[in-house]
């Protein structure tokens, strides 16, 4: 009985690799394309972490007009939640990082070099176990998980590297015919890789990212193939990225330490290993201390916070890109208006420390994104998550062409209003502009400087009775609130005020701030003529009066 006898004994019906290899040629691309894969697992929320990498290998495959595949990695299903496809699907929809290739729902998927789901492969890697079998590069182990962690406790208690390797690997040695009665007897097993590494001898590998990194060899000899049939991951993505015909693996840096086991899988089935790049993870600044983002601690670890916070999607892929190229601040800052899908994106300068979040900044970029907006599509934008998040901001919206008029103030400006800086910001940024909400709500006036009730009431009559006039342009109306406090006794002018204090109890700004305040509740608000011109003269009559 010889390695081909007893591979036929494992797995009997499996085809023969050559059946693969032409199903799933090369791609036809152009040279130097980029063939790209986010390769989620269904195990619970995307992580920013994740739509991170998928977002850098869907700029690299369209900079190089290659292809960006969505695979799912579900072989280990104790852990698979439900609907965890559709949520993977969802969020790179929500983001608008569509694939090219891969799962398109749960069920569906697009492209010729399916199925892209793990657990649907089942035959492909057993195609592939059996030919590793068939060169004895792979053996049949019979070791219990008892055996396993009785190994293990051993090793501890030696002080020496843990792990199934070496003199350790109590199955690595058993003769064909061994393992064969102990199959014909019914006994258990799983196919490990029979690695031909060893400790003391070392590999270089150059990162695309990390630059040159030097590993031990891996002497490992790790389970390709499970006691349900089903891979590994470090067997699967071998077998995955040659068949998908990937030529570039963008993933988390926790994977680095892998490398020296995936390149030799990959030598060993005698495949073309794919180029490397492995992302910092991004950090966050804990008291002082850095740590990554966390699933468990940071709501804004998962994707989806951003949506249901309401930021921008544009904002987000905006600040991801910040974080993954230092050039791209300067890019932006020279063109402003200039689409992100012609910034220049380099793996090579990525950075090999993890990036800090900082969500002041993705907010300060949402305002920007938002001020360059015209009000139709802020309306639509908030609308679109008014109706999934805020009910009572829809109602408000229900009036379109009110709505609209309210979000065009100081909007297509030079200098554009920026105070939204995410959807859910919207409500409290307008409320006061509609006459229900404004009337309903308990506010606290606090007119500045003015305090006083009687001047309070003094200066808004004034106005009322002696200089409101809903026609009046910008400048006639600015000019009437400086008439309004050269007639109350208050300098015209801010700089008169500024030079003589003394001379005056205030200044045009301070009567204007009353104004502001009696229309709006607030002392801060766009700019006050425009308010006044959306809400017309009934509603700032009712309201000065």
């Amino acid at each position: 009985m010889d390695y081909k006898d007893l591979a036929n004994l494992i797995f009997p019906d499996a085809k023969e690799i050559s059946y693969y290899e032409e199903k799933y040629p090369e791609r036809n691309l152009k040279e130097g394309a980029v063939v790209s894969r986010f390769a989620p697992s269904p195990t619970g929320f995307v992580h920013i972490g994740g739509l991170y990498q998928a977002l850098v290998a869907k700029e690299m495959t369209k900079k190089t007009d290659g292809v960006f595949f969505l695979r799912v990695e579900d072989t280990d299903q104790k852990r698979e939640v439900e609907n965890g496809v559709t949520g993977i699907v969802n969020s790179l929809k929500d983001f608008d990082i569509l694939p090219d290739e891969g799962m398109i729902t749960e069920i569906e998927e697009k492209g010729n070099y399916g199925p892209y789901k793990q657990s649907l492969r089942k035959d492909i890697y057993q195609a592939y176990a059996k030919y590793l079998l068939e060169l004895g590069k792979a053996y049949p182990c019979f070791c219990s998980a008892d055996e396993v962690e009785e190994i293990r406790k051993k090793q501890e208690a030696a002080k020496i590297r843990p792990g199934y390797y070496g003199v350790w690997a109590k199955c690595r040695n058993l003769t064909v015919e061994e393992a064969a009665e102990k199959i014909k007897n019914g006994e258990n097993y799983i196919i490990r890789f029979k690695s031909p590494g060893r400790e003391d001898r070392k590999i270089k590998h150059h990162d695309i990212i990390k630059g040159n990194v030097d590993f031990p060899e891996n002497d490992q000899d790790i389970v390709i193939i499970k006691a349900d049939g089903l891979p590994t991951y470090h067997f699967a993505h071998a077998v995955d990225d040659h068949l998908m015909r990937t030529t570039h693996v963008i993933r988390s840096d926790e994977w680095l330490s892998s490398v020296p086991l995936h390149l030799q899988l990959f030598h060993e089935l005698g495949f073309k290993a794919p180029k490397y790049a492995h992302i910092s993870p991004i950090m966050k600044n804990d008291n002082g201390n850095k740590r990554k983002l966390s699933k468990r601690k940071d709501p804004e670890a998962a994707v989806s916070y951003y949506k249901e916070e309401g930021i921008p999607v544009l904002a987000v892929k905006e600040y991801l890109l910040n974080i993954a190229n230092s050039t791209f601040e300067n890019w932006r800052r020279a063109n402003p208006d200039k689409s992100i899908d012609e910034f220049d994106f380099n793996l090579n300068k990525m950075s090999v420390s993890g990036a800090l979040f900082d969500m002041i900044k993705l907010l300060d970029i949402g305002k920007t994104v938002i001020s360059k907006m015209t009000a139709e599509e802020v309306y639509n934008c908030a609308l679109e998550w008014a109706n999934e998040y805020d009910k009572e901001l829809a109602e408000m919206l229900a009036n379109k062409e009110y709505s609209l008029r309210v979000l065009g103030i100081e909007r297509g400006n030079k200098k554009p209003r920026k105070d939204i800086s995410k959807w859910s910001d919207v409500k409290n940024s307008i409320i006061y502009m509609y006459d229900d909400k404004f009337f309903a709500g308990d506010v606290a006036y606090d007119y500045g400087k003015i305090s006083d009730k009687a001047e309070v009431e003094k200066i808004t009559k004034t106005y009322i009775n002696e200089y409101f006039n809903i026609n009046d342009d910008k400048d006639t109306w600015f000019n009437k609130i400086k008439d309004l406090a050269e007639k109350l006794g208050y300098a015209r002018e801010v700089k008169e005020y500024k030079a003589e204090p003394e001379k005056w109890p205030g200044h045009v700004g301070d009567i204007s701030t009353v104004l502001r305040v009696k229309l709006t509740g607030r002392q801060n608000t766009p700019d006050m003529y425009e308010i006044m011109q959306v809400l017309g003269k009934d509603s700032v009559e009712k309201r000065l009066s």
